[in-house]
């Protein structure tokens, strides 16, 4: 089909998509287990992978409909080398208001300084466990205070309302929760935790498994402070934040399973290997390497990403019984 130049990404619903998130690459240099196997990894051949030049071409064409915000995921992005250089290149890009990045925090000590001169915005640092011994149960690798480092390291050169990604799971994380807590109030971070959602490759997701947001307020208003309800000028914001009633910092949980944000979704993704997608959940994707390696023009990248959000469901659907969890895992997808 023919899209017509400055056309908004806007679905049938009437939901304007703004934001896009590039996964860099599926490696990753540590195996949680709510994303990845432990063994027998199979990673996509790297020539299969976009090439920074071909990530900053879609970004430019999205950015012509629309997109203004960009969240760098994985795997884990920083295995990706000289990723500060994708950063200034997507810095230039028209229309580009804000850049993200996604990161386990385990190789930030050394590339914080080189991210932040590059003009990243925004850090999401995720973090589940604040002792040794649960971070190596989740991740299988050992290096929390690598991740500690990091986060100071970040800090220390300048970035501002880091956020604390934190996966929570029933009958496993609890004991987790007050010290992840406490250290984001020491420590001017902003936390949020995120519901267990099935997107392990292992398929051992289980609706029992979910610790929800209502289960985690009111474990930290009783155990950490009060907490009291803020407003939330972007609506398209997965997570629902709240104020310490003491006025040291604020939290967040993102509920996809218990109270889905689908209505407000304005995110589209891109696997590392040049597949659109309209949903973390979804079954279908749109190949815009195929037309970034085939002389495709850039009319040609408008029609499929107009295409990806035209498809685009009401909702996850994970709170019906035919709800079928996607075929790639966490790390495949981009996080």
């Amino acid at each position: 089909m023919s899209i017509e130049p400055n056309t908004p990404l806007i679905d049938r619903l009437g939901r304007v998509h703004t934001s896009l998130r590039i996964s860099v690459t599926d490696r990753c240099n540590i195996r949680c287990f709510y994303c990845m196997p432990l063994e027998n990894v199979r990673f996509k051949p790297r020539d299969e992978l976009l090439t920074f030049e071909e990530m900053t071409r879609v970004v430019r064409v999205a950015a012509e409909h629309g997109i203004t915000k960009l969240r760098l995921t994985g795997g884990e992005p920083l295995v990706r080398s000289n990723l500060a250089h994708l950063i200034r290149m997507l810095k230039e890009v028209p229309g580009i208001q804000e850049i993200a990045l996604t990161t386990n925090g385990i190789l930030l000590t050394d590339q914080a300084a080189d991210l932040k001169s590059a003009g990243l915005d925004r850090l999401n640092v995720s973090l589940d466990a604040m002792s040794e011994a649960m971070f190596e149960r989740i991740t299988r690798r050992q290096g929390v205070q690598k991740v500690l480092d990091g986060i100071a390291a970040a800090q220390a050169v300048g970035f501002r309302n880091i956020r604390l990604n934190a996966v929570a799971i029933q009958n496993l994380t609890e004991c987790e929760i007050v010290p992840l807590a406490n250290f984001a109030r020491e420590n001017d971070l902003h936390l949020r935790f995120i519901e267990f959602m099935p997107l392990d490759a292992d398929r051992a997701w289980d609706k029992n498994q979910v610790l929800s947001g209502r289960q985690l307020r009111e474990i930290i208003s009783r155990e950490v402070a009060p907490l009291r309800d803020v407003d939330r000028p972007d609506k398209s914001q997965p997570a629902v934040d709240y104020d310490y009633a003491d006025g040291r910092q604020r939290i967040g949980f993102i509920n996809s399973v218990t109270e889905p944000f689908c209505g407000t979704c304005n995110r589209l993704r891109i696997t590392a290997e040049g597949q659109l997608r309209n949903c973390l959940f979804g079954t279908e994707e749109w190949d815009a390497r195929q037309v970034l390696r085939n002389s495709g023009t850039d009319a040609d990248l408008s029609a499929r990403l107009h295409d990806c959000v035209q498809a685009k469901k009401p909702s996850h659907g994970m709170d019906s019984p035919e709800f079928v969890p996607p075929e790639r895992a966490m790390y495949q997808i981009g996080g």
